[in-house]
């Protein structure tokens, strides 16, 4: 199996419009297209939805379903608040505090930057509840080849232990130096 990308990641909306038009205007994204129909065609169960699709860059495409006939809309409660988030790239950290500068001109509350060693990211949330990341990267390629190489060993012993493998340690005491680390 070769898989080519991701098709589509679809998260439930409390309303279409208003997610597309947040979208739009908060991330600049394209609207793509939307699908409506009064029946699920996999199940064919009578449950109308509007499925919309918004460009996320580079082939990736962000999708949300308006369900008007399901209960609220809820969040897992058995996972933290921070975990379940999507996250997007910008091309580097002064992209990164011009879309913060942005985001907090909608009125919104941001989190950041955090530094995660390999990159730098804000947090915000979507109409929805829908915590969302915009990252810049500030690694090398080659701290990047050496997370790739110790990967396989980080996650045995995570796997073995359930405590934080130490392999890459470094990474919590790399200054961030404004994108040049």
């Amino acid at each position: 199996m070769e898989l080519k990308r991701i098709h589509h990641v679809a998260y439930r909306c409390r309303d279409a419009k208003e997610t597309v038009e947040f979208y739009q205007r908060v991330l600049s994204m394209d609207f793509v297209l939307a699908i409506a129909e009064d029946r699920v065609p996999s199940t064919k169960a009578p449950d109308p939805y509007m499925h919309v699709f918004l460009d996320a860059g580079m082939g990736n495409v962000l999708a949300f379903f308006e369900l008007p006939n399901s209960p609220d809309m809820g969040f897992d409660g058995n996972t933290p608040d921070w975990v379940q988030h999507i996250a997007f790239e910008l091309e580097d950290y002064a992209a990164l505090l011009a879309a913060m500068a942005a985001v907090e001109a909608e009125g919104l509350e941001v989190i950041g930057p955090t530094n995660h060693g390999i990159f730098q990211s804000i947090y915000f949330r979507d109409p929805n509840g829908h915590r969302l990341e915009l990252v810049a990267n500030t690694c090398t390629d080659e701290e990047m080849a050496e997370l790739h190489r110790v990967a396989p060993a980080m996650l045995e012993e995570w796997s073995q232990t359930r405590k934080a493998p130490r392999h890459a340690a470094w990474l919590h005491d790399k200054e961030f130096d404004g994108g040049n680390a």
